[in-house]
């Protein structure tokens, strides 16, 4: 399990270097390139293999995550002023 830990790491560490990179340190919007599914989807089978190697029914926690999000309050937004406190001139 140990190994398969860090090569979850490793495939986060992947994604995260292809949206640092297509958006320029955050200085652009994000939009997936042609390889983004396969390197979703090898993280997502890692988490699968990790789920099954330790004994947790995947569905069952993606439902009970769900849940818990849809329980969580949601954050009220603060209604925006009519203007700026300065206006530019």
């Amino acid at each position: 399990m140990p190994t398969l830990l860090l090569e979850l790491q490793t495939l986060l560490g992947t994604l995260t270097a292809t949206v640092n990179a297509g958006t320029n340190r955050g200085r652009r919007p994000f939009r997936p390139g042609p390889d983004w599914p396969d390197r979703l989807g090898d993280l997502a089978y890692g988490v699968y293999l990790l789920a099954d190697q330790t004994g947790i029914d995947v569905t069952q926690a993606i439902q009970a995550t769900a849940a818990n999000v849809r329980a969580r309050p949601q954050p009220t937004t603060a209604a925006e002023p009519a203007s700026w406190p300065f206006e530019a001139h």
